[in-house]
């Protein structure tokens, strides 16, 4: 059996009138950077844009489920303590009085945060991760927690113990995953950005699948502080939001050295925002012929090649060239990330906190038991996997070999990067599955993240911008590559092939109440 989603204190008002409800939905149509300016200039206050996204919320959530938790509640009483502060001019931050919602895979002080998992169900953090409070230092104002799949294992978010999220663009698809709750809530329009984390492309392909922007930085920019680990070597936090500005405002936000993780960089240049030019020229864009092979959707295809045909006529140099090892990176990442989540998550057995079982005999049958119902059928095959080739006569075989394998996939990054600026290539091979359809195959699931793997190998910041959508009208993402801390590199080529088109919402998110198809 399923836990029950946890909702706190989602208790809503009379419905809106009609006038009310137009107001409502303008606001919803903001990005977040538009909306902090529309505050700070008195146009909006935040006690209303968080209103306008609880009224979004009860009329879109039922049916897609992107969240585990709402905190209607607190998040009211932040916002009208933020828009007191603005309005005393105590607060200029870029998101101040912003409603936000976070994976339910970072600490949340006195929130619920269970990784979409029944072993942390009743979790309650007496602290926040570093990229949550910073945050809040900005002005930022928590809406809830975002669904996932467990412990950030999936692609689709059809592993949550919650029960999955599904596709704002249309129902019968997934969102991506493991970010998909995210993703799926700034499509929705039941936020105006939020957090993910991407360990082998889980804010980056659910971007894809969602029609959003979704940026996974260089490892070691972002705090992992308060983020539960899942690979620890590949973990890294970024933003999912409607368009390039905010995305760049967001990670200037988040980004920040944290002596509190040993992973964490000291960056000199964070001004992600100086990047938001529309001037491509001369920029060196490299596309490898590797991810153009067998695999890969015509449809996407076309719009790929489309995107980066848009950037050469703004006066990019785009050529093709040979990447290699590309076949190398699945097997490499999944003997990694699951030699890593298996030691990570030892410290889930029912002791101190989350889950225990109720009838057992002894401590060991107490950790056996427990583990056994608490973790879901995906997380507990990559354990048994992590395990595996971490354990005696196995280790050089898998494990050391994977090493070996992820130095050589940076090196043919560096060697790529010692040309170009810019690495252009598809976020996903094909649109958004039908729900079912890859949890009845998980070899095709890995398969999904053949774009993405690569980047968090490396550890190369990586972005999903949408560029189309297929004859079902599903999004398509554009993935930019970049070298590591070479950010801007890859925020202006983003921000200048947006500005040829406009940020598209699915017909659900723009519908009012009754409306909906």
């Amino acid at each position: 059996m399923h836990p029950v989603r946890r909702t706190v204190c989602l208790s809503f008002r009379k419905p809106l009138n009609k006038n009310r409800k137009d107001i409502s939905m303008k606001i919803l149509d903001y990005t977040a950077v538009g909306l902090a300016k529309a505050i700070r200039n008195g146009e909006v206050t935040s006690p209303e844009a968080v209103q306008a996204v609880l009224t979004q919320i009860k009329e879109r959530e039922e049916s897609l489920h992107c969240y585990v938790t709402i905190d209607e509640e607190g998040a009211l009483r932040k916002a009208q303590e933020v828009q007191k502060k603005i309005e005393a001019g105590e607060l200029t931050g870029l998101l101040a009085g912003v409603p936000v919602a976070i994976k339910d895979n970072m600490c949340t002080e006195g929130m619920l945060t269970t990784c979409s998992s029944k072993i942390l169900g009743n979790f309650i953090p007496t602290f926040s991760s570093e990229a949550v409070l910073n945050l809040e230092k900005a002005g930022a104002v928590i809406l809830g927690k975002t669904n996932m799949d467990e412990f950030a294992m999936g692609s689709t978010t059809e592993t949550s113990a919650f029960g999955a999220t599904k596709n704002p663009w249309n129902e019968a698809h997934v969102p991506g995953g493991s970010s998909g709750g995210s993703a799926a809530a700034v499509a929705a329009k039941e936020c105006f950005f939020a957090l993910g984390s991407d360990t082998g492309g889980s804010i980056r392909q659910p971007a894809s699948y969602c029609g959003v922007v979704g940026m996974k930085p260089t490892y070691g920019t972002v705090s992992r502080y308060g983020l539960i680990a899942y690979g620890s070597s590949l973990d890294q936090i970024g933003p999912l939001c409607k368009d390039v500005t905010d995305c760049a405002t967001i990670l200037e936000v988040i980004a920040s050295h944290d002596p509190k993780d040993s992973t964490s960089v000291e960056r000199e240049e964070t001004d992600f925002t100086s990047a938001l030019v529309d001037d491509v020229q001369g920029m060196k864009i490299g596309i490898p012929r590797d991810y153009f092979g067998e695999g890969l959707d015509p449809e996407v295809k076309e719009a790929i090649l489309a995107a980066a045909k848009v950037l050469e006529e703004k006066g990019a140099i785009v050529e093709e060239f040979d990447l290699s090892l590309v076949e190398y990176a699945i097997p490499a990442y999944y003997v990694i990330a699951c030699a890593e989540a298996s030691s990570n998550l030892a410290r889930f057995d029912g002791v101190k906190y989350g889950y225990r079982a109720k009838d057992y005999e002894g401590l060991h049958n107490m950790y056996k038991k427990t583990r056994s119902e608490g973790f879901g059928a995906e997380v507990k095959r990559r354990i048994m996997l992590g395990s595996f080739v971490l354990s005696s006569g196995y280790y050089d075989a898998y494990y050391l070999k994977a090493l070996r394998t992820k130095a050589l996939i940076k090196k043919a990054f560096d060697k790529a990067f010692e040309k170009y600026d810019v690495i252009l290539g598809p976020a996903a091979p094909n649109t958004a599955p039908k729900i079912g359809d890859s949890l009845s195959d998980p070899l095709k699931m890995y398969l999904g993240d053949i774009y993405t793997i690569s980047v968090n190998l490396a550890g190369l910041p990586g972005m999903s911008v949408p560029c189309g959508r297929d004859a079902k009208g599903l999004p398509i993402g554009l993935q930019l590559i970049g070298d590591c801390f070479k950010e801007k590199n890859i925020i202006r080529a983003a921000y200048a092939y947006e500005q040829t088109r406009k940020y598209e919402a699915p017909k659900l998110a723009k519908t009012a109440e009754g409306e909906a198809k």
